[in-house]
């Protein structure tokens, strides 16, 4: 045992080597480490996990390389996990220039290179799947970096984060990086609730300033101006709110007047909305290239490119393009002339030789990354692309352009949010290159300047947990520690952290409510009697009368739009309410109701010759014809003549009907018997007769509505207690139905289940179960997995997929059916987790698997290279599974050989190169 002296000499050493490694790693860097980088740093060496939340751009991935670093100065491991493969890509080339090819290597999936190396790179998914088999590849593991952690909000795959953060062992040291968000005190709080003693470093500050301008016209203008003297604040730069004013009262002019000729004028802004090529020049002339221009749209950023060509931009030098040519012709030596044919390529490279190209997902993947190399060394100066860009693929630029501020979200066309207004702009200013970075907004059509200022004043966005158990997590979970561990061990998710400090806040609320009830239970006591019973009663009373009142209402609507629909053309009424009240003669019923279903909505010719198409809201009472007139055939509702002769005849036709108005139907609560009895009760209690029953009843009906305030709370509370596991326990109910579990034994079909992680994990796990896929050949079983791999851009209602021949249609209308029984018991189970298998691949996959060419598959199919590429993969990775899966079967090799099959042309060509 050593000497108090020799304990504290030896801490010294400790002390002056984990400096002398910080020392060493700082000098590795051109560029001096902001402080919250040392600060990170210093947690990571001292032993304790790091939470950093920090901008894009400001370089939060150098801790996750000093964790890197660390782990090889101690002979151990370090996984550095990414949220997509080609930020695994770009991180694996990163790591090997530091450290030699033979202490990195990389696990997507698609590539395995060097796996049992010291530092790997992979997508967070591999580390999961590592972490559910207890692969050896884990022994001798010290640090995990988790870059782009706040991807685990994601709702498709965000779950993956929360079950490998839970997971890890509490020896290994979590690295995790994050875009800044504004609860990262709460998110580190729960990575200390799970991992331990968390430090979390938030940086709000920009390494290179971000100035902010709208482009209208060729105008590049300032989104935001100086305030007055000593005044701090920035406002919103008056030209741009002169132009929105502008373009409004323009707008309202153009609804109506009719420009010379009759014609209205065009609502299109084309005065102030800039051109892609305008764009650029402009961007070019003020030495504000290179950028990025995000277009939201695969066809726009392809469509921009061939704009700016055709119009003859050019942005690179002579000896630049021979360079770009160079890079090019090495990059696609693999090749062959006819798929460089197919995917456009010639037209591409003469984009890339004249500095512009596009950045999507329909890409060829090869493509995609010879754009982002050419982009880091400066060649190409100007890129479209899709908001895919923004997921952590280090492609800073001098200048950020947006052209619109909707995009697509996969379901509906929404609005940016501030968080992804940050993620894009944040690529803006190259640190160590540019002084400042800039952002730009185009001018379109209804932009509003002031809610453009808003987008780029908020920073931060919260961080919302989309975590719930998966079937394969259920069975995983349940098979290594139990159904009560596991539950309780669900329980410690971030999403359920998060509802549990909801439940806090509402269980506050609800004290203070409670306290507030029964002060005025205190107020409202009667000496006659139960005051609380009695205000109950009166309670009761109130709602009966709403209640009859609601059905009162509705009736009278339903009678109103009875006798609408009894209108004919020619019938002359009187309009009983609304702007358009008094006679009036019908020259439409309106039966279809507009296709709204709201109602017939009946067009008229007013007495003032206005014609209108009313609505029930005009009509709250039924109305009768009242009397009736013939109108002309050669009545034309838009010829004022017209209008003007036809009112004559309606004023002369109309009776005189001063005296009359519509019957109102009697009030269901004068002859409903449970509110007579109620108020019969009401009267015959002894706190009717109090001298103080008015004073009492106020307090009464205070105590009643906070009442009904305290049970909506308590509703609220009960909703979010337990969430996560009551959603395990309905999981494990299903899977103990089917027989995946026994209790808290995983059965041989739960064993084959913990291999399967596509998203339809447990109809994968059915249909081999069934061996519905045990007669297939290699091409057809690629087929029928496709359907789960698959998911498909096009809406719903597209033309029906093809169908490959054979046996591949039966097998696929199997497996459709055995969903819709697994989507019944979810039902059953109040669970929501399986999509429908998408059957728009079956045919490619089958043509690809049977060795068609590309040019011939993907006319067939109307695909992208980039997306036939991305389905393939996707395939590949679940024949990898149910091969897996299979056991020593047939069906085994079935997989592997429709793998090899899968894997050729532009589906291998290297992805490192």
């Amino acid at each position: 045992m050593s000497s108090p002296a020799e304990s504290y000499a030896a801490a010294r050493r400790r002390q002056k080597d984990r400096a002398a490694a910080l020392g060493r790693f700082r000098a590795g860097y051109e560029f001096e480490l902001d402080e919250f980088q040392v600060q990170a740093c210093r947690a990571v060496e001292a032993g304790r996990d790091v939470l950093v939340a920090a901008p894009t751009g400001s370089g939060k991935t150098v801790v996750g390389e000093f964790a890197v670093g660390l782990a090889l100065q101690q002979d151990r491991k370090c996984f550095y996990t990414t949220p997509i493969k080609a930020l695994s890509n770009q991180k694996y080339h990163d790591l090997v220039a530091r450290h030699g090819l033979a202490n990195v290597g990389l696990l997507t999936g698609d590539n395995t290179v060097n796996g049992d190396a010291p530092v790997v790179v992979m997508t967070t998914e591999v580390l999961r799947n590592m972490l559910y088999a207890g692969s050896t590849t884990l022994t001798g593991l010290g640090y995990v970096v988790m870059d782009e952690v706040h991807y685990l909000a994601d709702r498709f795959r965000g779950a993956v984060w929360e079950e490998v953060i839970i997971h890890l062992p509490e020896s290994v040291s979590l690295v995790s990086l994050s875009a800044t968000v504004s609860n990262a005190e709460e998110f580190g709080e729960w990575l200390s609730t799970v991992r331990g003693d968390t430090d979390v470093v938030v940086e709000e500050r920009r390494p290179v300033p971000l100035w902010q301008h709208v482009m209208v016209g060729s105008r590049l203008l300032d989104l935001f101006v100086s305030g007055g003297p000593g005044d701090g604040q920035r406002r919103v730069n008056p030209d741009l709110v002169r132009y929105s004013r502008d373009e409004q009262r323009l707008a309202r002019v153009g609804d109506r007047r009719p420009g010379r000729g009759g014609h209205r004028p065009r609502r299109n802004g084309g005065a102030y909305t800039p051109g892609r090529v305008d764009v650029i020049d402009r961007l070019d002339r003020e030495g504000l290239l290179p950028a990025i221009v995000f277009v939201f749209s695969r066809a726009g950023c392809d469509a921009a490119v061939r704009q700016c060509l055709d119009a003859g931009v050019r942005l690179t030098t002579p000896a630049e393009r021979e360079e770009i040519r160079k890079i090019v012709e090495r990059r696609c030596a693999d090749i062959v002339d006819d798929d460089l044919h197919v995917l456009g390529y010639h037209e591409w490279a003469e984009g890339l030789e004249r500095g512009l190209a596009a950045h999507h997902a329909g890409l060829l993947p090869t493509f995609k990354e010879v754009v982002e190399e050419l982009f880091v060394l400066g060649l190409v100066r100007a890129v479209f692309a899709t908001e895919t860009l923004a997921l952590g693929i280090n492609m800073p630029a001098r200048s950020v352009v947006l052209e619109r501020l909707v995009k697509w979200n996969g379901e509906t066309h929404a609005e940016v949010t501030p968080g992804e207004y940050t993620q894009l702009t944040g690529r803006a200013g190259r640190r160590g290159i540019d002084v400042e970075g800039h952002a730009v907004v185009l001018w379109q059509p209804g932009l509003d300047a002031t809610a453009v200022a808003g987008l780029a004043s908020t920073r931060t966005y919260p961080l919302r947990s989309s975590f719930r158990p998966s079937y394969t997590m259920a069975v995983n979970l349940v098979g290594q520690v139990g159904r009560a561990a596991a539950r309780e061990l669900l329980e410690s998710s971030f999403a359920q952290f998060q509802a549990d400090r909801a439940v806090v806040g509402l269980a506050r609320t609800l004290r203070r409510h409670e306290e507030a009830l029964e002060g005025y239970r205190e107020a409202m006591a009667c000496h006659l009697g139960d005051f609380e019973e009695y205000a109950e009663l009166r309670g009761r009373v109130a709602d009966r009368e709403a209640a009859l009142a609601r059905q009162g209402t509705a009736l009278r609507k339903a009678a109103a739009a009875e006798a609408l629909e009894r209108l004919r053309p020619g019938d002359v009424v009187r309009v009983p309410a609304g702007k358009f009240a008094g006679l009036a003669v019908v020259l439409d019923p309106g039966m279809s109701g507009g296709g709204r279903g709201d109602g017939p909505r009946p067009t008229v010719l007013t007495e003032a010759r206005q014609v209108r198409r009313l609505s029930l809201v005009d009509f709250p009472v039924a109305v009768e014809p009242l009397t009736r007139m013939r109108i002309p055939r050669s009545f034309n509702p838009k010829a004022a003549p017209s209008r003007r002769d036809l009112a004559a005849a309606l004023r002369a036709k109309a009776p005189d009907d001063s005296g009359r108005r519509p019957r109102r139907p009697r009030s269901a609560a004068t002859d409903d018997a449970e509110l007579l009895d109620l108020r019969r009760q009401l009267r015959a209690h002894p706190c009717h007769g109090c001298a103080d029953r008015d004073e009492h009843s106020r307090w009464a009906e205070r105590w009643l509505r906070l009442r009904r305030e305290a049970e909506q709370v308590q509703r609220r509370v009960e909703s979010r207690t337990n969430t996560v596991a009551r959603q395990f326990d309905r999981v494990c109910a299903v899977l103990e139905s089917l027989g995946y579990l026994r209790g808290d034994e995983v059965t041989p079909a739960g064993r084959r289940l913990t291999r399967l992680y596509t998203e339809l994990d447990l109809l994968a796990a059915e249909a081999l179960r069934e061996g519905l896929w045990d007669a297939l050949d290699p091409a057809e079983l690629a087929a029928c997995l496709s359907a789960l791999s698959y998911e498909s851009r096009q809406p719903d209602d597209a033309v029906p997929p093809r169908m490959p021949p054979g046996r591949v249609r039966d097998v696929l209308g199997q497996m459709v059916r055995l969903w819709g029984n697994l989507d019944t018991l979810e039902k059953e189970h109040r669970l929501d987790f399986l999509r429908e298998p998408d059957l728009g691949f079956a045919h490619a996959a089958w043509r690809w698997g049977s060795g068609h060419r590309l040019e011939s598959v993907l006319t067939d199919a109307d695909l992208t290279a980039g997306d036939f590429v991305r389905a393939v993969r996707q395939l590949l990775d679940l024949l990898d599974q149910v091969a897996d899966a299979a056991g020593d079967t047939p069906l085994r090799e079935t997989a592997r050989s429709a793998a090899v099959a899968l894997r050729r042309g532009v589906v291998a060509y290297a992805t490192l190169g």
